[in-house]
């Protein structure tokens, strides 16, 4: 053994590369165990509970805010009534609720309007028959429900502003119809035909009353006149006051509805 020896002796006990005569060079790596990889934390049933509650009301939250409810997730649906400490205020708050329900109950025991007006409409319209209307109706409306009027039909007979009543007769002549005795209507007005029987006028037949004066006679006083309703009463002032006082009965026929036919019903029971 000599100096080879002692050199691969030392070369042994050395870490790294080392090679022998007429050897490949060697590499040795020192292999280190791999590093652990970092874990995330694992959650505890405690922290699950909680998270699972708190995804619990902001589900049920939004479920309220949907439906309009403006009652707090787990509170009581009603809430509990507070007795107040005052038996004398409860006693005037019964009272006062007793004698509310009373009154109530007598308007309810009234009797109330009805909410749709079945009128009968005869003469000359273009559809006579039964028609429908609203409350507050009036007889233009009828009219116009039976299909309006026919050419020939005497309009100047018929006070067309009237409201109308819930059962009654409307009926619509033609010039010349002598008048017709209809039935007075539920609701106790005038007669619901096209001129009003000289029998049920509160003046009277001709000559049994004093004369309407046609120069100072109110318009309550004039709708007394037969075939003379509100409307045709009003013009007869207004053309009494643009034109100065009625020189004859005649002159009548000069305000507007009075045809010939009313004329005649009314000359009897009107002066100058």
């Amino acid at each position: 053994m000599g100096a080879q020896d002692l050199t691969g002796r030392s070369g042994r006990g050395r870490s790294g590369r080392h090679r022998r005569n007429g050897d490949t060079l060697i590499t040795r790596r020192e292999h280190h165990p791999p590093r652990p990889r970092r874990s995330l934390p694992v959650p505890s049933a405690s922290a699950l509970v909680g998270i699972a509650v708190l995804v619990l009301i902001g589900l049920g939250a939004v479920h309220l805010s949907g439906s309009g409810s403006a009652v707090p997730l787990g509170a009581p649906a009603i809430a509990p009534t507070v007795e107040s400490s005052a038996p004398a205020v409860d006693g005037e708050e019964d009272g006062a609720a007793g004698e509310q329900s009373t009154e109530q109950a007598g308007e309810d025991s009234g009797a109330s309007p009805p909410t749709v007006l079945i009128v009968h409409v005869t003469g000359a319209v273009e559809s006579p028959g039964v028609v429908r209307l609203e409350p507050g109706a009036r007889v233009d409306d009828a009219l116009a429900a039976a299909g309006g009027a026919q050419p020939e039909a005497d309009l100047a007979a018929v006070n067309l502003a009237r409201p109308v009543s819930d059962g009654e007769q409307i009926h619509v002549p033609v010039p010349g119809e002598e008048p017709r005795e209809l039935p007075a209507d539920p609701g106790g007005g005038a007669p619901s035909g096209g001129a009003e029987p000289e029998g049920s006028d509160p003046a009277g037949p001709p000559g049994a009353g004093a004369l309407i004066n046609l120069n100072t006679a109110t318009a309550a006083e004039l709708e007394d006149l037969p075939g003379v309703g509100p409307a045709i009463a009003e013009r007869i002032i207004t053309h009494r006051e643009q034109n100065g006082p009625f020189t004859s009965v005649d002159q009548l026929q000069e305000v507007s509805g009075i045809g010939p036919a009313t004329l005649e019903k009314i000359r009897p029971q009107a002066t100058v």
